[in-house]
């Protein structure tokens, strides 16, 4: 939980799945086992992610974007606002990847926001800091999209959606955040 306008994070258990989990192609190599596993998606990688709330029509008041959005396209959305959030508190999370967010349950959680019965929780702060540099925000977009890339090939043109939404969120900020990024990924790219 980030909470800009009172300078909190907060600590607690998460009920639910990380995202490397939930997406496709996330959880295929972990955990080295000999016995059939039965898929924990469909092949729109959808069913699970409903389970946990993320469907078609939620989040319609967090953004304007069509019905016709999919679960995970969803998802991507709930990931840019909460790294907007937790940017425009300054804090760098200085390792994202989709293990390091949870998407809590919606059995072990009441929420504030009516039509939207899941929440997105950022964990693993153990390499953050505080800065209000636009180089360590624009990195730790880098780093996640690095991940994206290694952890999830099937979810690469989703990441899009992550930084529409996060630039939503964030406003005045995202242009030079968005600058920093591109030439970044032209020169590390």
């Amino acid at each position: 939980m980030v909470d800009a306008a009172a300078g909190a994070l907060g600590i607690e258990w998460i009920e639910g799945k990380s995202v490397r989990c939930l997406l496709p192609g996330g959880a295929d190599d972990e955990g080295e086992t000999n016995e059939e596993v039965e898929p924990k998606v469909d092949n729109d990688g959808d069913n699970l992610l409903k389970e946990y709330g993320v469907s078609v029509g939620m989040l319609c008041l967090v953004s304007d974007s069509p019905v016709t959005e999919s679960p995970v396209e969803k998802l991507m959305g709930l990931i840019g606002i909460q790294l907007a959030k937790m940017h425009a508190a300054d804090v760098v999370h200085g390792d994202l990847t989709t293990s390091n967010m949870m998407l809590r349950h919606p059995s072990s959680f009441t929420s504030n926001v009516p039509d939207t019965p899941t929440e997105l929780v950022l964990i693993d702060f153990g390499l953050s800091y505080v800065s209000s540099l636009v180089e360590d925000k624009a990195v730790d977009l880098y780093v996640l999209e690095r991940a994206f890339l290694s952890t999830h090939p099937e979810s690469e043109p989703l990441f899009a959606s992550v930084l529409a939404s996060y630039s939503e969120e964030l406003g005045k900020e995202w242009p030079a955040i968005s600058r920093r990024l591109d030439d970044g990924m032209t020169e590390l790219g």
